[in-house]
């Protein structure tokens, strides 16, 4: 396996960054025709799509029974059952933290000013399926909506060619008690979920990553619903010095590589000796991994070692790249955290792979990717909820505003606006 080498200063690193932009038009054109589809037939594209791409679902086995949550019991162990409910308490624990009070404040006037923060009233989740079963993502959506207070969620995911949904996933969605669950991945189940059909009703907002064909869809309908951001394939930049481990640089690596040939693992480092202990342990333990043919396909065409002069440039190139995962497997992590500003979650210290956050520790999991968390962030309980601004004025707060709000409204040329405050300026009822 031969791993690209980059200094941090040349174009290389340009060029590098920038070859991770697919061209998206032929993707566009395919989600789009879906969506139209999905628009004009409803349930009949629906499951016309998820025979083609999926499994063999009708009207009449597309939503889980309470048969197949009980089959799903009996085909997974007890290990499983107690590592998803210790990892449903850290989960809830941690979003819990998130939770914002409402408010109002009132002023020596009676003027009073506040916000107002409620769930939204029904959510579609997305779980992805196909070449992996991911129940921890059924608890990173359906969690922070839970504790937001959501009262209606919607879950989807890809059935496999029997018309089943992994009975894992299954599982992880009956522990916290999802009963609304339908076989349907891709598209066409984003279509659904925003737009409705006759057997499932549209919600206010879709979250979950998925693949080119769902982040496709989530865009197009963004706007007829929210969504929680456009996620691409998953990436892990590893900030290391002279002190980091190779066998663990490279286990860690490795653990997203194995998610998809276009996932992105870069290694930034001052250490010029760093690369070559790396790449050796990369050839060693993939050997050994159920999907090293992916992984290595991954590491080759998109894997990096990046060279910087020092700590501070290794800093710089991190938030340039904007990682969904960012490691920081140096002596004194803490001493770094204060030159990160752009990452998705940042893991601190050689004891802290990713996979803590991925499964188990409490922070979400879904994570913005592609550079984006330059602006955008995890998913959180804020991601489930809505504000209000609460305004009351008194009798008294709006005569001694009014003047100012009068000249405002006039200078842009407003003049309802002013005269509706006028009226109420030399008003005594």
């Amino acid at each position: 396996m031969k791993i690209r080498r980059i200094k941090a200063d040349e174009h290389d690193l340009q060029q590098f960054l920038a070859a991770g932009a697919e061209n998206m038009l032929a993707y566009e054109e395919q989600v789009r025709a879906i969506g139209q589809e999905i628009k004009a037939r409803g349930d009949e594209a629906i499951f016309e799509y998820t025979r083609r791409f999926d499994g063999p679902v009708n009207e009449t086995n597309m939503l889980v029974t309470e048969a197949e949550f009980d089959k799903a019991y009996e085909m997974v162990d007890d290990a499983y059952i107690y590592a998803i409910r210790n990892a449903i308490e850290n989960i809830t624990a941690f979003h819990n933290r998130q939770l914002k009070n409402s408010w109002m404040e009132p002023d020596e006037r009676g003027v009073i000013l506040g916000q107002l923060h409620r769930p939204l009233e029904r959510v579609g989740i997305y779980v992805p399926g196909g070449t992996a079963a991911y129940p921890s993502s059924v608890l990173m959506n359906a969690i922070p909506a839970q504790v937001a207070g959501v009262p209606q969620i919607a879950m989807v995911s890809p059935p496999d060619k029997l018309g089943k949904i992994n009975p894992y996933t299954l599982v992880a969605a009956y522990e916290l008690g999802l009963e609304e669950v339908y076989k349907m991945g891709g598209a066409q189940a984003i279509f659904a979920l925003a737009w409705g059909s006759d057997r499932i009703r549209k919600v206010d907002l879709i979250s979950g990553p998925g693949n080119i064909y769902v982040t496709l869809a989530k865009k197009m309908v963004y706007g007829d619903v929210n969504i929680d951001m456009l996620a691409g394939p998953s990436e892990i930049l590893i900030i290391a010095d002279d002190k980091a481990d190779p066998v663990y640089v490279a286990a860690d690596l490795m653990s997203q590589a194995e998610h998809d040939v276009l996932a992105r693992s870069i290694m930034v480092t001052p250490d010029a000796t760093l690369p070559d202990r790396v790449e050796a342990e990369l050839g060693r333990q993939v050997a050994s991994l159920s999907r090293h043919n992916m992984i290595v396909e991954a590491l080759e065409n998109n894997g990096a070692f990046i060279t910087t002069r020092d700590m501070e440039e290794a800093c710089k190139v991190a938030n340039l790249i904007a990682p969904e995962h960012l490691e920081l497997m140096v002596e004194a992590p803490f001493d770094l955290l204060s030159k990160i500003h752009n990452a998705g979650a940042i893991f601190m210290g050689q004891y802290t792979p990713e996979p803590v956050g991925d499964y188990f520790a409490g922070p979400n999991h879904i994570l913005p990717t592609g550079g984006t968390a330059r602006f955008y962030s995890p998913v959180t309980v804020d991601t489930f909820t809505k504000t209000s601004s609460i305004i009351y004025y008194s009798r008294q707060g709006i005569k001694e505003d009014a003047d100012h709000i009068i000249k405002l409204a006039t200078v842009e040329g407003l003049t309802a606006h002013a005269n509706a405050v006028r009226v109420r300026k030399g008003s005594d009822g």
